[in-house]
């Protein structure tokens, strides 16, 4: 089955807890994991910073929340522990617990508060911990941008497509020097080749640019052209920058060739601005930070991240 979401963890939390053991957060993780029967793709499977696997995140948010509305106690880092709240809670036996099932609780209501949470919101069955809320956002931004940057390319004259295409190689380590690489690219236009450009500032090998902004899709005819001009210059690398799209013909010839040729369309141009700052500036930044262990003394390093 698929990674549960948090809540799913709660209720089974708690009855892991009603032995009225103290427990530690690895063991909870390996409980939870065999509870819903979770596969090795699913264990494997890890949050957007790649720093945990998603199970022990949302195990490990949901045992936050729980302690947060007073089920559970955290004595020592690491370990948890059923409350006198809690055993009670286990004892209505509700069907499911949620984050609106905790909201009965004062110290949880006063903790959303001082998130920001807003009550309407947390009321509803949450989907995903904090962490993967923001990351979807992030997704969500970056998709909206990256939309509006690639229309705003494909409106540009040729020549600031150009001058675009020089900048992003740049950024991405190629040519050397801005006046080095807009020398190069840009100054042939012949045999099918737009620019001459080196992988490295050394100059150790070149690689043949051409940028242009197709309206339609680019099959297999234009690249297979290109690779011919490859040859005319006895080249052995070639990239293929394009504001639209290229058919699955397109990419499966050049995966079968023995040229280096990296096709690049308008959802991967926009990316790679986006990544190396052309055309887009910061508006906010956000810090997320965690505990540093190293700072505190050996004794109290033992566990798990809570």
């Amino acid at each position: 089955m698929a990674n549960p979401k948090y809540e799913q963890y709660m209720k089974p939390l708690l009855e892991l807890a009603a032995d009225g053991q103290d427990h530690t957060a690895r063991e909870s993780y390996e409980a939870m994991a065999e509870r819903f029967h979770l596969t090795d793709e699913d264990r494997q499977q890890v949050v957007p910073s790649g720093r945990q696997p998603t199970y022990q995140n949302r195990v490990a948010w949901a045992r936050s929340y729980l302690t947060k509305a007073g089920l559970l106690e955290s004595p020592a880092r690491g370990v948890f522990r059923l409350t006198e709240r809690g055993r009670d809670t286990l004892n209505e036996n509700p069907p499911e617990i949620d984050s609106a099932f905790l909201r009965r609780f004062p110290e949880f209501i006063a903790f959303t508060s001082t998130t920001g949470q807003p009550e309407e919101a947390s009321e509803q069955t949450s989907e995903e911990t904090p962490e993967e809320s923001l990351a979807q956002s992030l997704r969500s931004l970056k998709a909206t941008l990256a939309d509006e940057l690639l229309q705003l390319v494909k409106s540009s004259n040729p020549r600031f497509f150009e001058e675009l295409v020089i900048d992003l190689l740049v950024a991405m380590g190629y040519g050397g020097s801005r006046q080095d690489a807009g020398q190069a690219v840009g100054r042939s236009g012949d045999d099918g080749i737009d620019g001459i450009i080196n992988e490295d500032k050394l100059g150790l090998d070149v690689v043949y640019v051409q940028a242009k902004r197709w309206q339609g899709s680019v099959g297999r005819p234009q690249v297979q052209a290109f690779a011919g001009s490859l040859d005319g210059h006895r080249a052995r690398k070639g990239v293929m920058i394009t504001t639209s799209h290229f058919t699955p013909d397109a990419r499966e010839y050049v995966d079968r060739i023995e040229k280096r040729i990296v096709l690049v369309d308008g959802e991967r141009l926009s990316e790679l601005m986006i990544e190396h700052d052309i055309g887009v500036s910061d508006v906010d930044t956000y810090r997320i930070k965690r505990i540093d262990l190293d700072y505190f003394p050996e004794d109290l390093r033992a566990g798990e991240p809570a």
